[in-house]
């Protein structure tokens, strides 16, 4: 099982480094051109995480000595072993949608036909500007498993416009 102190970030934090040694920064350039699109978290952990993670011994740390004295961490072999094993692990807890525009429409009774119709467009709008994006990576993916990850965003995207282009037309 698991380790029960780590935390999704920190293995997003090891998962990261494992692909080669980087510093907070160059992390969370990846994450928003990567799993940011469908994992989102405070970038602000990237920068406190990898402390957290040398302490337990999962990662090494080396500040560049002059400059900008920048930390760069590196995994350990402990690192690697709590990675493998979490990925190795079964995933069975529900998927979680935080969605802004479905608790709005929750709680909508006292809005007007109008407003719920506005709600729905501009949500129809978002979804299709997020589609727009995934289908623009889905040309330049090659990694198969990536590619799997992509379509499931599309899937998704595609799903919730044409929801809320239902909920637009009977509001």
């Amino acid at each position: 099982m698991s380790n029960p102190s780590l935390t999704p970030v920190s293995y997003v934090v090891l998962g990261l480094v494992a692909h080669g040694a980087t510093t907070p920064y160059d992390m969370k350039q990846k994450v928003a051109n990567s799993v940011g699109y469908f994992w989102n978290f405070p970038h602000s952990q990237l920068y406190a995480e990898p402390a957290r993670l040398v302490e337990l011994g999962l990662l090494e740390e080396e500040q560049e000595p002059t400059g900008r004295r920048r930390r760069v961490f590196t995994i350990t072999d402990a690192g690697r072993a709590a990675l493998s094993e979490w990925l190795r692990e079964p995933t069975t807890e529900p998927t979680q949608i935080r969605d802004t525009g479905l608790l709005k429409l929750f709680f909508g009774d006292g809005l007007t036909r109008e407003e719920l119709v506005a709600l729905a467009e501009a949500q129809e709008r978002a979804h299709r500007e997020r589609l727009a994006v995934y289908e623009s990576i889905e040309s330049q993916v090659a990694e198969p498993r990536v590619a799997d990850v992509v379509r499931a965003g599309l899937t998704h995207e595609r799903t919730f416009a044409e929801f809320w282009r239902e909920i637009a037309t009977r509001p």
